[in-house]
Formats: C-alpha cells, sequence, structure tokens
C-alpha cells in the first residue's frame, strides 16, 4: 500500500489516538485524523506545531519518516527507527565487511543509472542526450574516470538553460532543487531502515561529519524525477523565482511519481523499498545487482 504523505506547515497539535494522527488547528480548531499505519513521511514545517511524545513513539515504530524544518522553512532533521529489521545486526555486519571490490561495483552500478536516467529525461523533453547515454556505458568499476561529473556538466546546461550552474547556493531555481533532493533524501534514509541497513555507512560518499551518507549514494538514480518536476513547475510559470508552500507541496508530490522499476510500474516510495531490499541483497552476497528505477 502506498504511504500517504503529510506537510502541515500552519500551527497544530498533533497527537496520537486510538493509533490515529490526531491534528488540532490551533487557528480555527478544526480536528482532522489520519490511521498511523497509512503514514510514510511527515514534514513538521512551523514552529508553533506541539507533537506529542506518544504520537512520535507510534510514528518511529511504525517507520513514518518524520522531518522538523528550521525557522527558515527549510528541512533540518529527521527522526527514523534505529530497530526496524528482525535481522538488522547481521545486514549492519553484511554491510560493515562489504569489501572494497564489491562497493566500487556498487558505485558503477548507480552512477550507470543516473547517467541513464538523466539522458532518457533529456530525450523526454526533445534535448540532445545520445552522449550523455554514451557516457552511462562507459562507466567503469567505482567510476574512477568521473563519468557522472562529465555527464553533469552537459546535462545541467540542456535541462535548465546555458546560464544554469547547479549549486547548493546558486541562483533560483536551485532552491526548488535543494528542497526537492531533501524530500528525495529523506525517504531514502527511511527506506534504508525499513531494509536494516545503516544510512551513515556510504558506499562512495565518507564525509564524516555526513549522517546519511548511504542515502546520498542511492538517491543518485532518483535525482532527475526531483529535476523533471523542477522543470515542469519553472516551464510553466516564468514568474516562478522563490519557493513558497504550493512549490514545497508540489515536490512533495514526487514521492507518489510513477517510476519504472523491475520492469513494473510503482510509487516512487514503493520502488525505494525495492532498491534498500536490494542492496541489502546485495551485501549478504544474495543477488550482484541493484534495483534501480528506469525512466521511461
Amino acid at each position: 500500500m502506498l504511504k500517504k504523505t503529510l506537510s502541515f506547515s500552519n500551527p497544530y497539535r498533533l497527537s496520537l489516538k486510538n493509533l490515529q494522527l490526531v491534528a488540532e488547528s490551533k487557528d480555527s480548531g478544526e480536528i482532522r485524523t489520519v490511521p498511523i499505519e497509512d503514514i510514510g513521511f511527515i514534514v513538521l514545517d512551523n514552529m508553533q506545531i506541539s507533537v506529542s511524545l506518544p504520537l512520535l513513539e507510534a510514528l518511529v515504530a511504525n517507520n513514518v519518516a518524520v522531518v522538523f524544518s528550521d525557522s527558515k522553512h527549510m528541512p533540518q532533521s529527521m527522526l527514523l527507527n534505529l530497530d526496524s529489521h528482525s535481522i538488522q545486526t547481521e545486514i549492519f555486519r553484511n554491510q560493515i565487511n562489504a569489501s572494497i571490490p564489491l562497493q566500487k561495483n556498487l558505485w558503477k552500478q548507480t552512477i550507470e543509472y543516473k547517467i541513464q536516467n538523466q539522458a532518457k529525461l533529456l530525450k523526454l523533453l526533445d534535448r540532445p542526450s545520445a552522449d550523455i547515454l554514451a557516457l552511462a556505458k562507459d562507466v567503469k568499476s567505482g567510476d574512477s574516470e568521473n563519468k557522472e561529473g562529465t555527464a553533469a556538466r552537459l546535462y545541467w546546461s540542456r535541462l535548465l538553460g546555458l546560464k544554469f550552474t547547479r549549486d547548493r547556493f546558486g541562483e533560483f531555481p536551485n532552491e526548488l532543487l535543494n528542497y526537492g533532493y531533501i524530500i528525495l533524501r529523506a525517504a531514502v534514509a527511511r527506506s534504508l531502515v525499513g531494509s536494516g541497513l545503516l544510512p551513515t555507512l556510504g558506499i562512495h560518499h565518507r564525509n564524516k561529519y555526513n549522517a546519511y551518507c548511504l542515502a546520498d549514494d542511492i538517491m543518485e538514480p532518483y535525482r532527475p524525477y526531483v529535476d523533471r518536476r523542477v522543470f515542469y513547475m519553472v516551464k510553466k510559470n516564468s514568474d516562478l523565482f522563490s519557493l513558497g508552500k504550493e512549490e514545497k507541496a508540489e515536490l512533495l508530490q514526487v514521492l507518489t511519481d510513477d517510476v519504472i522499476i523491475d520492469k513494473m510500474r510503482r510509487p516512487l516510495m514503493v520502488a525505494l523499498s525495492m532498491t534498500t531490499a536490494s542492496l541489502a541483497k546485495c551485501y549478504s552476497g544474495e543477488v550482484k545487482t541493484i534495483k534501480f528505477p528506469e525512466f521511461k
């Protein structure tokens, strides 16, 4: 079942009653409820929101990713379950003991899919893509020749124009991309934890200050789904120059976008679970390839 994504941007009192999330508006007093088992993702985007501890306990027990935004309304932190799989210790051990050749091979697969999906998105938009697709076929173990970087330079100029530079602190629409990627990263972390994996221990990303290195790795082939939404948001509204409530709500919907994975159409959030489950099997030696979505 596809889990619900909830976003609260106004003052609310959030509590638990009969295994349901109870949301009471502090402004109007209006009350609405949602079964905990139906929720997969919550964004809390207002400093006047209050949350009860019993609710947080129930959310964590059901592997709901709870994302807290800062005073600037950007996602800042996340609450995840630390005990979400029956054989978590074994999975952790497999992950920690992964050989360097295995890690390099997994990163090769990841970058191949990322570049392929970038090329396929450009093709869908009638932009040149053949040379980028060719780069995907030439990725070596560990992406030792940085085909990812070469593809990125071509990709961004064709997707958002020659004047655009992808930079976290760069000009608009980087702000839209940043928000979409943060949401995607949180969803990937949730799926990793659900599959018993340690999101801190990455395949390629190894920054000691980064608590979600593996999430940053696994989200790479999924980034073009955010890019597509941003492209159409900018195309639809040429006067759009900031990230507001409507834009945030639209970017959150990327988690329900249909993707093709394992030759079947699935919502992106479900596909993430398939990807992380296959990664755990790669670490255990049961399979050799990660299941990633294919852009079509």
